[in-house]
C-alpha cells in the first residue's frame, strides 16, 4: 500500500516534466525547425554526453566558487543578524548603511571586484558573497527581532541572566527557522551570482564562464542550453539536500509527531 502511494505521488510529480520535456521536442523539431533558436532536447542530452569531460571540471570550479561566497556569507551576516536583532540602537545604527548597499545588484559589483581583487575564483566568490550576504542577513535578524518579550522574561526567570545567555538559550533558538529560511534564499540568489560573475570572465573558469565565453559565441546552442539545464539540476540538488537535511532533521520538530 505504502509502495503504490510512493509510486503515485512520484508520477504525479513527474508526469508535468514528462509533458514540458515532450512539447519541448516536438516543438523544436516540427514547429521552430531551428536548433539556433531552440536545439531539440535529444541534441541537448546528446551534447550533455559530448562535453561530460568538460562538465565535471566546470561545476567543481562553481562549487567551488559557489562556496567561497555562501560561506563568507553566512559567517559575515549572522554575527551581524545578532546584533543588529538584539539591540536596538545597533539596528539604528547600521540598518540605513544596509538599506542603501542592498538594492544594487551583485552583478554592478563585478567592475570593483576585479580592480579590487583581479580575474580569480575569489573574485568570483566575492560577487556570490554580495548576493548572499542580504538575504541571509534580513531573514536572520528579523528573526532575533521578533523574539517574544515572554520567552525573554521566562528564560531571565530561569536563570539566562545577560545577553550572552539569553542569546544563546532564547533568541537563537527562536531565530533558526528564520536562518534557515535565509540561508536558502541566499543559496539561490548566489547560485544566480554564480553564472553572472563567471559568464564575464571572473574566474577564467566555470560553468557560467564556459556557457558564455566558449559556446555563445560560437552559437552552439544545444552546448548552452546542455550547461543551462547543468546549472538548474544542480540548483535543485543542493536545494534538495538542505532541505532534507535542515527542514527534514533539523526542524523536524516543526512537523509534530504525525506525519
Amino acid at each position: 500500500m505504502k509502495l503504490t502511494a510512493v509510486i503515485r505521488e512520484n508520477g504525479l510529480a513527474l508526469l508535468p516534466l514528462i509533458l514540458v520535456l515532450l512539447l519541448w521536442e516536438v516543438t523544436a523539431g516540427y514547429v521552430i525547425k531551428n536548433s539556433l533558436f531552440l536545439p531539440r532536447f535529444s541534441a541537448v542530452i546528446a551534447s550533455i554526453y559530448t562535453l561530460r569531460n568538460l562538465l565535471v571540471p566546470d561545476l567543481l570550479t562553481s562549487l567551488y566558487h559557489f562556496g567561497i561566497g555562501l560561506t563568507l556569507a553566512f559567517a559575515l551576516a549572522l554575527p551581524l543578524a545578532i546584533v543588529m536583532g538584539w539591540f536596538r540602537p545597533v539596528f539604528r545604527a547600521v540598518d540605513p548603511i544596509i538599506e542603501i548597499l542592498r538594492p544594487i545588484p551583485p552583478l554592478a559589483w563585478i567592475p570593483l571586484a576585479i580592480v579590487w581583487i583581479g580575474l580569480n575564483d575569489y573574485a568570483a566568490g566575492f560577487i556570490i558573497f554580495i548576493g548572499a550576504f542580504f538575504p541571509i542577513l534580513i531573514d536572520s535578524y528579523s528573526g532575533f527581532r521578533d523574539v517574544p518579550r515572554v520567552l525573554v522574561e521566562t528564560g531571565m526567570v530561569l536563570g539566562c541572566i545577560g545577553h550572552k545567555k539569553l542569546i544563546r538559550h532564547v533568541a537563537l533558538p527562536y531565530a533558526l527557522p528564520a536562518i534557515a529560511t535565509g540561508t536558502r534564499v541566499g543559496m539561490g540568489v548566489g547560485w544566480m551570482c554564480v553564472v553572472a560573475a563567471e559568464m564575464f570572465g571572473v574566474g577564467n573558469s566555470g560553468l557560467g564562464y564556459r556557457l558564455f565565453q566558449k559556446f555563445y559565441f560560437l552559437h552552439q546552442m544545444d552546448y548552452v542550453i546542455a550547461y543551462m539545464l547543468v546549472l538548474g539540476l544542480l540548483a535543485l540538488v543542493l536545494d534538495r539536500m538542505f532541505r532534507y537535511f535542515v527542514e527534514e532533521r533539523l526542524f523536524r520538530w516543526k512537523r509534530g509527531i504525525v506525519k
